[in-house]
């Protein structure tokens, strides 16, 4: 049978109020409080707290605060990534960033998301069956390719990946996926043209 988070990383509907994530989310709350009040000049110790927190973390990141996310341990960096100030992260799945990609400020990236139909949504036996309340919740990867620019204030929605070498301009809304060598922008996103490398 599966466990609630085997149901989340496969994208399908699971128990948010599950006890392994609330230690999740404790566990991540810890070391945010900790890393944002870390100063910018003690990179070693800023590095340690990520390399000891998140999934991955390849060489050469900068991750800029003050920095958010959901439980820290579905966050996997490549090399040489700059994430810059007020970035949120929620990775209720797996968040990839590749190797020599840079985030500008305010980026949001999400991977939660719930049904649409109002139905999906409510648990209709609430009040009677109170121990079977959960909220229905469904979590989805996002990949962000080698050597990407996603502009400040853009977001990313649950599912979406973006190919190699694609900048995504500011503001933009991803709601689908980008292909490699793109130029993209808007809300929503769309390709407007392609780079020539």
């Amino acid at each position: 049978m599966k466990t609630e988070l085997d149901k989340c990383l496969s994208g399908e509907l699971y128990d948010a109020h599950d006890p392994v994530f609330k230690q999740f989310k404790q566990t991540a709350t810890r070391f945010l409080h900790i890393y944002n009040n870390t100063n910018y000049d003690e990179s070693d110790k800023r590095t340690q707290l990520l390399k000891e927190t998140l999934g991955s973390l390849g060489d050469d990141v900068s991750v800029g605060t003050p920095f958010l996310c959901d439980y820290a341990r579905n966050i996997h960096i490549g090399n040489k990534v700059s994430i810059n100030m007020g970035c949120s992260l929620m990775d209720s799945n797996v968040i990839t960033i590749e190797d020599e990609t840079m985030i500008a400020p305010n980026v949001q990236i999400y991977t939660g998301t719930h049904p649409v139909k109002l139905q999906d949504r409510l648990n209709q036996d609430w009040e009677s069956h109170r121990e079977q309340h959960f909220i229905r919740t469904r979590a989805l990867p996002v990949h962000i390719g080698r050597g990407c620019w996603i502009g400040g204030g853009v977001i990313i929605l649950p599912g979406v990946t973006i190919g190699d070498g694609s900048v995504i301009g500011a503001g933009s809304v991803v709601t689908k996926n980008i292909p490699t060598n793109v130029v993209a922008a808007g809300d929503p996103c769309k390709v407007i043209h392609p780079i020539d490398n």
